[in-house]
């Protein structure tokens, strides 16, 4: 690594990585908070299902915006290759990997949704099963939904300790920002393996996710305002 400059390319991947943190993060909880969320009811299969088929378009919305969100994602994972590769061009394309493997398993997740919106169509082919049983058969698959977001989680966990610990061996942002993002990052994945394995840890909802929201906001941000800086000379 070169500790005289920093070249052209790693400048304007830094302020692409702004840009798309905070914009994919405002997506997402648009996403979440707005378009999704309210329509599921936990425990009542009936209401959620009513809640889809009122606001479907709403609904679509929400998985057409997740969508967009992934596909920003790449970028996201291209761009901190750009920026770190300088540091260990190997480990920085392993947290690339990692990246675009939660990009492709999230975004594949989505066909989830399609499978719901098929299932409340009420199209000929599904009076086979009565409209409890159609119910049920939607929310199992926003159930499977939710597992699915937790394997992506898990990769993208894992190339965000990736990043972060090529942050702090690079010097180009604030120790403590890196140091941040990599527990930030091992929590993320950790965590959401040990509620696949313990099902009851899922009491503590997405609390967990909070000091990745901090790290990814402030990163974001930083970049954006001061960018990244050379190294200097020992």
């Amino acid at each position: 690594m070169s500790t005289n400059g920093l070249e052209p390319a790693q400048h304007k991947a830094a302020k692409v990585v702004s840009f798309v943190y905070l914009i994919a993060m405002a997506t997402s909880i648009f996403a979440e908070a707005y378009a999704r969320g309210p329509l599921i009811v936990p425990g009542n299969a009936m209401q959620t299902a009513l809640n889809i088929v009122v606001s479907e378009r709403l609904f679509r919305i929400g998985f057409a915006i997740h969508l967009l969100t992934f596909a920003s994602d790449a970028i996201l994972a291209v761009a901190f290759y750009i920026v770190l590769r300088p540091v260990n061009r190997n480990i920085a394309l392993l947290g690339a990997a990692w990246r675009l493997a939660d990009c492709a398993i999230l975004a594949g997740n989505m066909v989830n949704d399609f499978v719901v919106l098929r299932l409340l169509s009420g199209a000929d082919y599904l009076k086979a099963f009565n409209t409890s049983q159609l119910q049920a058969l939607a929310r199992l698959f926003i159930s499977v939904e939710g597992a699915g977001f937790q394997i992506g989680f898990i990769f993208l966990g894992l190339g965000s300790t990736i990043f972060s610990y090529l942050w702090l061996k690079s010097r180009y942002i604030p120790r403590a920002f890196a140091v941040w993002g990599i527990f930030a990052s091992l929590v993320m994945a950790f965590v959401t393996l040990a509620i696949m394995v313990f099902p009851g840890m899922s009491i503590i909802g997405l609390t967990y996710m909070a000091p990745m929201f901090i790290y990814e906001v402030g990163l974001g941000l930083w970049l954006l305002i001061k960018g990244i800086r050379a190294p200097s000379v020992a």
